[in-house]
């Protein structure tokens, strides 16, 4: 009989803080693994605890509920395959990111992580101490190494394991999702399976957490670095994964390879998935949104319908006499394509009252940006009103541009406990409208079809807070101010990067004092899915108060 080796991976969704319900979903993991004869049934980094737990980890009361709940589990599961899981682990005055071994009735070893990322998301050098460089550990006859999600991205742990007896990897991780990181991942462990010559597994977990998607996508990859096993994306999986010893030494079994979607189907998946799990981890039910027959809030409330079902959905107008009749027929059309509730709530008459009120103190000065705003934070208050009434999470709806730019009013159009497309520039907001009026997934709770009316899409965008408003009034096109964006925000560039790129100097300085000058817009606005490694939050952190102005 052929010597075999099962792991059962399960690549699913913990929810930060719920030790409970975490250590249930391992149980049930580690129970389909004995059903099917594993050997070893292994979850992601920090599963325990939930990943990215940021400071709560380092309190004393949560990491030791944590290990307790470790240790409890590694009891009920003495009679079976062991388990490997992600828990937080104090030794004395240090705290570590540890993946526990369970054999037998106890935790039977402990791998700690040595390279501990320090950028975009993650603060672990802050967090957690960092482990020593250690060896494998057992697992029947077999040795098994596990390098804990970036100990896998550098050379020194595989090879440490490899020379110290490995006869294959099992990388445990919680690596969130940005455009095109399961390319990057494949890349560096590619590297790993190459310098040692040993298979490897690469483990992740799914679900939304804040800002932060994990996306999945966990593989197996043989010695040369050929792929035996890819999991779906953004979906809960167990896969039975089989090895089998060769004279050369183990080899993966390949088994079932999941094609990865586009990056337009990734992103958008992405931003259904953070509102969903946001919602289901946080309590709320239903949200609401100010639809004003733009593109934003129609990409909105689709992605809405989408996470949660159209009937979970309210969709408010709010118009003023500023608001077009293209507007009003519009999001109605949108709402109405994607099932949603319509609500109509004219401001006039609370514009024309707030506007009395402040006349006194206002008298002798000229109408302009103040009075726009003012219309945005009654509609802010309004739709606040709704949800405080009746429950219902509001959503903003300010795109990455706007964002950047402090294109939006605070305490107006910013209220909001939510922002679905934070981190989707303008551009990319026209093109995944049309993606999704396009395409249509068994994933998605909206209507099929064409659910944002093409005008929506193709009318020149306006904020519609004065006769004959255009965004571009105020900024330059949305092509042009993104590329500047792209190079300013997301590639950290300098002016002279804009005018080598092509564009004017003085148009790249005003757009960089904009950036800089809402920082503290930014400050206060709702988290939003992370789609890039710039996003506005913990990737990016910029102080409010700045007076460096780029001289270039």
């Amino acid at each position: 009989m052929a010597d075999t080796f099962r792991i059962t991976i399960a690549q699913m969704n913990p929810v930060v803080g719920d030790i409970p319900g975490n250590i249930a979903k391992a149980r049930r993991a580690w129970e389909a693994g004995r059903d099917a004869g594993a050997d070893l049934v292994a979850l992601p980094e920090m599963f325990v605890s939930g990943y990215n737990a940021q400071d709560l980890v380092m309190k004393p009361a949560f990491h030791a509920a944590a290990m307790q709940a470790a240790q409890d589990l590694a009891t009920d599961c003495a009679d079976g395959p062991a388990l490997a899981i992600g828990c937080p682990w104090a030794e004395g005055a240090e705290l570590f990111n540890a993946y526990l071994i369970c054999k037998g009735g106890q935790i039977a070893s402990r791998v700690l992580k040595h390279h501990l990322p320090n950028d975009t998301v993650f603060d672990e050098v802050r967090i957690f101490d960092a482990g020593p460089l250690g060896g494998p550990y057992s697992v029947g006859n077999t040795r098994v190494g596990s390098p804990i999600c970036e100990d896998a991205w550098y050379p020194d742990v595989a090879e440490t394991l490899e020379e110290t007896g490995a006869e294959f990897l099992l990388i445990p991780n919680g690596s969130p999702y940005h455009r095109d990181k399961l390319e990057v991942r494949l890349n560096h462990i590619v590297s790993r399976v190459v310098e040692t010559g040993l298979p490897a597994i690469y483990l992740n977990m799914i679900g939304g957490q804040d800002d932060q998607v994990f996306d999945g996508g966990s593989f197996a990859l043989n010695p040369g670095g050929k792929l035996a096993l890819q999991l779906p994306v953004f979906d809960e999986a167990m896969s039975h994964v089989d090895l089998i010893r060769t004279p050369e030494g183990w080899r993966i079994v390949e088994g079932e390879i999941s094609a990865h979607p586009d990056a337009w189907e990734q992103d958008y998946r992405v931003m259904v998935t953070a509102l969903r799990d946001y919602c289901a981890k946080t309590g709320f039910r239903q949200v609401l949104l100010g639809m004003s027959g733009g593109v934003d809030s129609a990409l909105t409330a689709t992605i809405a319908a989408d996470a949660l079902g159209p009937e979970n959905v309210r969709c408010v107008m709010l118009p003023s006499e500023y608001t077009s009749p293209d507007s009003l027929e519009d999001a109605e059309a949108c709402a109405k394509a994607l099932g949603c509730r319509y609500d109509y709530v004219p401001i006039s008459d609370t514009r024309a009252a707030v506007t009395s009120t402040l006349a006194p103190l206002f008298e002798g000065t000229e109408e302009g940006l103040t009075e726009e705003n003012i219309q945005s934070r009654i509609r802010g208050l309004l739709l606040m009103a709704l949800s405080n009434k009746f429950g219902e999470m509001l959503l903003t709806t300010g795109n990455k541009s706007e964002v950047a730019v402090g294109y939006a009013t605070i305490y107006g159009d910013m209220a909001g406990g939510y922002n679905p497309i934070k981190d989707l520039y303008k551009t990319r907001v026209f093109e995944t409208c049309r993606w999704r009026n396009a395409n249509h997934r068994d994933w998605m709770l909206g209507n099929a079809g064409e659910v944002i009316p093409e005008r929506i899409i193709s009318k020149p965008p306006s904020a519609e807070l004065r006769e004959d408003q255009k965004d571009s009034d105020s900024l330059p096109d949305y092509p042009e101010l993104d590329a500047l964006l792209q190079i300013l925000v997301d590639d950290d560039g300098s002016i002279a990067d804009c005018v080598a790129a092509g564009y004017d100097a003085d148009t790249a300085r005003k757009i960089e004092r904009l950036i800089y000058l809402s920082e503290y817009k930014r400050f206060q606005s709702a988290p939003g899915a992370r789609l890039t490694s710039s996003a506005f939050w913990l990737d990016r952190r910029y102080p409010i108060v700045n007076r460096w102005r780029d001289p270039s």
